[in-house]
């Protein structure tokens, strides 16, 4: 199992923890994540880290796909792979419909029909056999609809082929799990139980089955995000994790589009994920981080002593050793803690 770190998005000021990837480098992290939404973007931030680190690799979690073109996605992935010598990773998701829509100004649409259309094109485009041609649902090389001059023409790369960038979709629903495992090389499932990795596992098995490259389950990389906060005051580590999943649980999305909230009820939490949107999206915010519970905490996160993380961390290093979870990426902002924590995970 590698080890991953997850670095996010800024907040006010663009800012890079620069320090921190280069002591998770020295600690022998495999790779650094950053994040976007409606702000910093991923991309700038992954080029600076990349320009800043000898080994470590820099992947995207996520670029908004909606946000870009396929075309311009994979021109990105292949110039940062190019010049970082093969160090990028490529993330992506569909964000959701109040970003795409309210942010980029475009239809969020189909997702799961985007990502598919998405990643087969970069394909193309990366492998570089011929110039690119493309009718799809969202997506036609030359563009042909409305507006189009009828000039188009089908291109091909100036780069030279890049087709190993490895690529990584965004999904927790079960059409997206299986259309990653199907098309990309892993995938991000936001959070993940190891009790409970049944809830990945099937819909992965799904779209392994629907491979037609020969790749099997042990080609694939499970690369759930787990939060890590060391501290002597069980509760008071559990905080920032709360605060956490009552945004996502309670605030990411419509009332009635927030897949986050459906996981959580999936996870066997529905009564809490009531009580957390109902207080979210009614500006209790408090209230929201109160309503969620310990054992959800508990089950997703790595929080308290170092003793208690040691004891916690050994049912996600079995995940590994079973070959569900092949990255392991940390949310954690305690360089003091970084070594150790490593330590813990990787044995």
């Amino acid at each position: 199992m590698r080890l991953g770190l997850m670095v996010g998005y800024s907040g006010k000021r663009a800012l890079v923890p620069l320090d921190l990837v280069r002591q998770a480098e020295a600690a022998g992290f495999d790779s650094v994540w950053v994040a976007e939404a409606y702000g910093s973007d991923a991309v700038s931030v992954a080029a600076w880290i990349l320009a800043s680190t000898a080994r470590i690799r820099v992947g995207t979690a996520i670029m908004q796909m909606p946000a870009r073109s396929p075309a311009n996605t994979a021109m990105t992935a292949m110039t940062l792979s190019q010049l970082s010598g093969n160090r990028f990773l490529l993330g992506l998701g569909a964000s959701g419909p109040q970003v795409i829509e309210g942010w980029h100004g475009v239809p969020y649409g189909k997702p799961v029909t985007r990502m598919r259309e998405y990643i087969a094109i970069m394909r193309l485009i990366m492998e570089r056999r011929g110039p690119v041609e493309f009718d799809g649902e969202i997506y036609q090389l030359p563009y042909h609809g409305p507006g189009a001059t009828g000039l188009g023409k089908p291109l091909k790369s100036i780069l030279e082929a890049t087709p190993d960038i490895p690529i990584y979709s965004a999904s927790f629903t079960p059409a997206g799990l299986a259309v990653a495992a199907e098309l990309a090389d892993g995938v991000f499932p936001i959070w993940l139980s190891p009790a409970k990795s049944h809830l990945i596992e099937e819909h992965v098995a799904a779209g392994i089955a629907r491979r037609s490259d020969g790749r099997t389950r042990a080609d694939f990389d499970v690369a759930p995000t787990v939060s890590v906060v060391v501290g002597e005051d069980l509760e008071a580590c559990r905080q920032p994790v709360k605060g956490m999943l009552a945004l996502y649980i309670g605030g990411m999305g419509a009332r009635e589009k927030n897949f986050y909230n459906r996981y959580a009820r999936e996870m066997g939490y529905e009564e809490a994920a009531i009580a957390i949107q109902d207080h979210f999206l009614a500006g209790r915010k408090l209230e929201a981080m109160q309503a969620v519970p310990d054992e959800l905490v508990d089950e997703i996160a790595l929080v308290g002593p170092l003793g208690r993380i040691r004891e916690r961390a050994a049912a996600w290093r079995a995940l590994g050793a079973e070959g569900r979870v092949g990255t392991l990426i940390l949310g954690m902002q305690q360089p003091e803690h970084l070594a150790a924590v490593a330590d813990i995970l990787l044995g």
